[in-house]
């Protein structure tokens, strides 16, 4: 079966912040038309090779992608079209957003363009920490980022919140969820600040310079996360992810249900016909490449089944309703337990994981230890 999900890189921003480690560049400066072009080439080149089918999913990630003008933002819609058609208006298609790039007129051609769905970079609301993390934005664009998009049709919004910052307390992030809720979005994703190699972040946290909160204030950050969107009517679907009834993100489950989609664009990842593949990071090479007309793949190796399997647990057990013990079965022609016996066993005995019917779930321990507990299936299959 064709991929069903589409996942397109933007790489441009208005800034670099503090804690970002994706491929992502200043916009100043940079090919923007040149590197639509070869978007467009690339996913002529892909489609050409692997014919669509139809399409559940489409997201255009970043960097930021509304730092596009409207005119470069309609060209990329219109080739996003050309190459996979908007059969149906139930396809999710998600745009990724900062607050105050998103003016009227971008958002009319972002809606006539066929996307339904954006995703606010909120992270905090309080304003000199979003100064801190090198955001660009203060809370009054959030809020009016959100207003705008109401107006201009969106009845889908996400925001993403971000807890374990520099100097941020338990406080700060019960008023953060407090104003967020206050926006109505459909969706949250909150994650935790990971401090990773390369970014200003990680110079600073080796010069012990980043007053990072203690892990018992940054547990008890994510706890009153869980608790006050659960009470607000936001259900928890994912590890990070929460959402209202039905507006569950369709494009990240299909990373979650490990099932193959295409990836397009500088650093961009994808998973077709049983291959996974990464492209090059450098937006002129990209260019080079594709005017060459080259797919620009920087490395591409298949998945084995061993690999396929681990990805099952390792991702599924990510969302709260489980892996499917039949499912596994129906797709490996093996018992799950057969396979991953062991480590079952052991996960079970500590508490970490549930086994309810068809369906191994992360106990509430599991959940905190989540990472510890993805870890023990790589390279443990009993077979």
């Amino acid at each position: 079966m064709a991929p069903q999900a589409v996942y397109i890189h933007i790489p441009f921003c208005t800034n670099k912040c503090h804690y970002c480690d994706f491929t992502a560049y200043v916009v100043d400066g940079q090919p923007v038309d040149d590197y639509l072009a070869a978007l467009d080439q690339e996913m002529a080149l892909t489609v050409s090779a692997v014919p669509p089918g139809a399409i559940r999913s489409i997201f255009i990630g970043g960097g930021t992608p509304t730092v596009l003008t409207p005119r470069q933002m309609d060209r990329l819609l219109s080739s996003i079209r050309r190459y996979f058609p908007l059969w149906d208006e139930s396809i999710e298609f998600t745009i990724e957003a900062n607050p105050g790039t998103t003016g009227p007129e971008l958002l009319r051609v972002m809606r006539a363009g066929g996307i339904n769905r954006i995703s606010f970079g909120a992270q905090t609301f309080r304003p000199d920490l979003l100064e801190r993390i090198g955001r660009i934005h203060g809370v009054e664009e959030i809020k009016r980022g959100v207003e705008l998009a109401r107006e201009a049709g969106f009845a889908n919004l996400s925001l993403d919140l971000m807890f374990g910052l520099p100097t941020q307390t338990v406080s700060d992030m019960e008023e953060t969820l407090r104003q967020a809720v206050a926006l109505a979005p459909e969706h949250f994703s909150c994650y935790s600040l990971k401090v990773e190699e390369g970014t200003l972040f990680h110079h600073l946290h080796e010069r012990k310079e980043l007053p990072l909160p203690s892990e018992d204030a940054e547990l008890a950050m994510y706890q009153l996360t869980r608790s006050y969107l659960a009470e607000q009517g936001y259900a928890q679907y994912e590890v990070s992810n929460f959402s209202k009834p039905g507006r569950e993100s369709r494009h990240n489950l299909t990373y979650w249900l490990n099932e193959e989609y295409y990836g397009f664009g500088t650093g961009a990842h994808g998973y077709v016909q049983k291959r996974r593949h990464a492209n090059i990071k450098g937006v002129k090479e990209y260019v080079q490449r594709l005017e060459r007309n080259e797919l620009p793949i920087a490395e591409s190796y298949p998945v084995s089944r061993t690999e396929e399997m681990e990805n099952f647990m390792i991702l599924g057990l990510r969302l709260m309703e489980g892996v499917s013990r039949d499912k596994f079965q129906r797709l490996y022609g093996v018992e799950l337990e057969q396979v991953f016996g062991s480590v079952l066993t052991r996960l079970l005995t500590k508490g970490l994981l549930d086994l309810n019917g068809d369906r191994y779930r992360l106990t509430e321990k599991g959940l905190i230890f989540g990472n510890d507990v993805f870890a023990d299936f790589l390279g443990s299959i009993d077979l």
